[in-house]
């Protein structure tokens, strides 16, 4: 039976996880079948992963001489250089090729979908991991791909020096050329004459432009290539790096929790048994006034009827399953109102009663059988001080005919209380 929602969100959200709470604690055994299954299948799954291991080689990356692919700085990356576009280059078909060949490996693909290259954050590291079977190939393999990339580097620094000293050569010739002819012009011009005076500032500016462009080409031929070093080697791992026995049996946990409490809820739904007082009134609504055969908690309900029907009445004792004979119970208390006050106790609930007790047998009523005998009692007007919880009836010995709460049968000849 649902509760309606609070207009109140904390207390209302306390009320749904006690509730939630109580179902798991209910549905205990099926909730740790479940997380069993779950843990078994991620030891499963784990033990049928092959291992695999993963070694990293550590990588600085100098600045070349050349014209680097520079970055703007920021919290994350504070070097001039565009480590990101590094690391991509580090992964590239060409460092692959690179290192299939150091390491005589035909497709260069099946090397490359094995690395993984990563930029510590505020460093010019770039970090060079493989993933193989066996630590020595992922050694060897991470080490092959930080060695090929440095080597692709330097050799691309040196392309981009060689095609600028290219350039400035070429330049170098043109301005030489064009310098060599205002040179022989000038001797012809008269001295002092306006065009004289063109060709010599002419001839001192390419004076300089020759000076300057040698000096260029003399500044790059002089360029030390720096690619970069390898600051930590690639060692063979001692454990592998997957699969992981906290992933697995965590994921399998996790799982065996939800498919648990899943099926938690589908069997408390399902199910409709009371079991316990707590079930009778979480669904009721009424509280569980005696249960079981103790004949203390007789006497306190015979003195809180009492208190209810002070001025005497009615008191109608009906069970809520058919197959229970509510007899018994109405006879103990008979015995128990005794002078407490006028009170008749009867079972039939043709007439209507002033007040009612419902009796209840665990494991055997239903809480639809119960939610009926309420909605019954309300028509009638009839209160309903509580409910009587009686446990599963036992099979006594024969010729065992001891009173008991609940454990009488209704042909029994002491079934009738004095």
């Amino acid at each position: 039976m649902s509760h309606p929602a609070s207009s109140v969100p904390g207390p209302a959200t306390g009320r749904e996880f006690a509730e939630f709470g109580s179902m798991l604690l209910r549905r205990r055994v099926a909730l740790a079948g479940f997380v069993l299954a779950g843990i078994c299948s991620g030891g499963i799954m784990l033990a049928m992963t092959p291992p695999s291991y993963t070694a990293t080689a550590e990588v600085l990356v100098f600045p070349t001489g050349a014209q680097d692919q520079t970055n703007q700085t920021s919290q994350r990356q504070r070097e001039p250089l565009n480590l990101d576009t590094e690391a991509q280059i580090a992964r590239s078909a060409v460092v692959a090729s690179r290192a299939a060949r150091t390491l005589k490996v035909k497709d260069p693909d099946t090397l490359k979908d094995q690395v993984a290259v990563s930029v510590p954050p505020n460093s010019a590291v770039l970090s060079v991991s493989y993933t193989a079977r066996d630590p020595v190939t992922a050694a060897a393999a991470a080490e092959a791909f930080a060695k090929a990339y440095l080597s692709n580097r330097e050799a691309t620094a040196k392309q981009a020096l060689d095609a600028q000293l290219k350039v400035l050569a070429g330049k170098l010739r043109e301005v030489d050329s064009t310098l060599a002819t205002t040179v022989s012009g000038l001797s012809r011009l008269t001295a002092g004459s306006a065009a004289r005076t063109i060709a010599a500032q002419r001839q001192s500016l390419l004076s300089k432009q020759v000076y300057n462009l040698t000096v260029k080409y003399d500044a790059l031929k002089t360029v030390a290539v720096t690619p970069g070093s390898v600051i930590s080697d690639a060692r063979p791992p001692a454990s592998p790096s997957q699969p992981s026995p906290p992933l697995y049996l965590g994921s399998g946990l996790f799982l065996g929790l939800l498919a648990g409490a899943g099926a938690a809820m589908v069997r408390d739904r399902l199910d409709t048994r009371l079991r316990t007082a707590a079930d009778v009134e979480r669904l009721s609504g009424l509280p569980v006034l005696c249960e079981g055969e103790n004949a203390r908690e007789l006497r306190q309900l015979a003195m809180a009827v009492a208190r209810h029907l002070r001025d005497g009445g009615e008191l109608l004792v009906r069970s809520v399953s058919p197959h229970t004979d509510p007899e018994p119970i109405a006879d103990d208390l008979r015995v128990a109102l005794t002078g407490l006050a006028p009170i008749w106790v009867r079972t039939d609930h043709a007439a209507r009663a002033d007040a009612a007790l419902l009796v209840v047998e665990s494991h055997a009523a239903r809480s639809k059988q119960l939610a009926q005998a309420v909605r019954q009692l309300r028509r009638t007007d009839t209160a309903a001080l509580g409910v009587i919880l009686l446990s599963s009836p036992t099979p006594l010995p024969r010729g065992d005919n001891r009173p008991g709460l609940g454990h009488r049968h209704p042909t029994d000849p002491t079934a009738r209380a004095s």
